[in-house]
């Protein structure tokens, strides 16, 4: 698989979102509170993880089962989009730690762990970087 511009778009858009979601994270903690920040990073990191998830649609699957074009890397895209509506909805009945859980948990399974995954030594990130260390 290359490089196309979905696949770049779907890259940025995760490496920047991983990027911003501690900020938003990190503004909402401690004595100092930073209202603004946490919002601001907020609204970013959720544009960003949209614009992932919806671009992901257009990737094709890798090996293994499939339906279509999609793989099972894909039921993480309706997965993530429905949990971003929740953490909302949680917001929008005032349910803080309920907006705050399911944030850190998109955060950590779909930056991280999903973020991780991509750096297997077939995936195409993870092609690139070992290739770029001069290993694997």
């Amino acid at each position: 698989m290359q490089l196309t511009p979905v696949i770049a778009i779907h890259l940025a858009a995760a490496l920047a979102a991983t990027a911003i979601g501690p900020v938003a994270l990190w503004a909402r903690k401690g004595r100092s509170q930073r209202p603004r920040l946490h919002r601001a990073a907020g609204y970013a990191w959720v544009t960003l993880m949209v614009a992932t998830a919806v671009s992901a649609i257009f990737i094709s699957g890798g090996s293994g089962p499939r339906w279509g074009s999609f793989g099972l890397i894909h039921l993480l895209i309706p997965l993530t989009l429905s949990m971003l509506v929740v953490s909302f909805v949680f917001l929008a009945r005032r349910n803080i730690v309920g907006h705050r859980q399911t944030m850190q948990y998109i955060y950590i399974g779909a930056c991280l762990v999903a973020g991780g995954f991509t750096l297997l030594p077939d995936r195409l990130l993870g092609r690139s970087l070992w290739t770029a260390l001069g290993g694997i």
